[in-house]
């Protein structure tokens, strides 16, 4: 796929909070939209979770999803890509309930276990939408993210009969070396789609060299058998993603990974950012790829495949 970049968009997550930004949605019917917008945008591939429609609380509820699920196949032709990593405080079976209802054709899968903590989002709100928001985000100071050998190779072999592939999330350099070990052992197969995730605090940092060793690590383990993709969290989004388009690769915007579309200034929606990874794509000389592109670039086996 020559000059084209497949964008992926990550609609809400489960760490910011709704005090954090109006703009972040939480209702199914605001999250279709946005999914659906951000498609409209470029967005290739949508990456989805779940929220309580009336407090806004992360969760994992099939029930929950099947609301906005339809609606975003109905409305775009984005691959819709489950998370299986969740919420802080969700337990495995919780994260892998969606997945395994709806039989979708991507799911995010992290890999592995690490300090994963966001405390210091809340230091300058004075007044909460919700009363769980202010608990939640101090509680990750002492969150340890679980994703252990174990449950890495259940969540391969529970998901296997559906024909679902991997957006593998590595948050450091020894999460590569982890997929490896799944390729080494036969139990992930190629292509690999490789999330890197810079910025996080637990994870690898968003220096310009950390993208360029995350790079070429990914180069030496998986050859010509990946897919890579990166992300920076917070104020390190665009910069990080435009280094990785520079440098041949994916990327992925959203508010789940950054709350701003500028210094100092909150993003409106999911498309606006969108929007402007296509505006620097399109400056570098490069474009969005389609869902058709993304689909046949990742040997995805297609929307009509899904349970939803």
């Amino acid at each position: 796929m020559k000059n084209k970049v497949v964008i992926t968009c990550a609609i809400t997550g489960g760490i910011h909070t709704p005090t954090l930004s109006d703009a972040l949605p939480y209702t199914p019917e605001d999250i279709a939209h946005q999914a659906i917008a951000a498609a409209e945008a470029g967005a290739a591939i949508l990456h989805l979770h779940a929220r309580d429609p009336e407090t806004g609380a992360p969760t994992g509820s099939p029930e929950v999803y099947r609301r906005f699920l339809p609606v975003i196949k109905q409305g775009c032709d984005a691959v819709v890509n489950i998370t299986t990593g969740g919420s802080p405080d969700m337990t495995p079976e919780d994260r892998l309930a969606a997945a395994l209802t709806f039989s979708p054709e991507m799911c995010s899968l992290n890999m592995g276990s690490m300090n994963f903590s966001f405390h210091g989002m809340g230091a300058k709100v004075g007044e909460w939408k919700f009363p769980w928001e202010k608990q939640y985000i101090a509680d990750s100071e002492k969150f340890i993210f679980r994703n252990t050998f174990a449950d890495i190779a259940r969540n391969y072999e529970l998901l296997a009969d559906h024909g679902t592939r991997f957006e593998h999330e590595c948050y450091d350099i020894g999460h590569l070396y982890n997929l490896a070990h799944f390729a080494d052992r036969g139990i992930a197969k190629p292509p690999f789609f490789i999330q890197s995730v810079f910025g996080i605090l637990g994870g690898i940092g968003a220096d310009a060299d950390n993208i360029l060793f995350m790079r070429r690590t990914a180069d030496r383990l998986f050859g010509s058998d990946y897919v890579w993709s990166a992300l920076g969290a917070g104020r390190h989004q665009m910069p990080v993603v435009t280094q990785a388009a520079m440098l041949g690769g994916n990327v992925r915007v959203g508010l789940e990974d950054s709350l701003f579309i500028g210094r100092g200034k909150l993003a409106s929606s999911n498309a606006e950012q969108v929007t402007k990874i296509v505006r620097i794509l399109a400056e570098l000389g490069l474009e969005p790829a389609s869902p058709a592109e993304a689909r046949a670039l990742l040997a995805l086996k297609g929307g009509d495949r899904v349970k939803f």
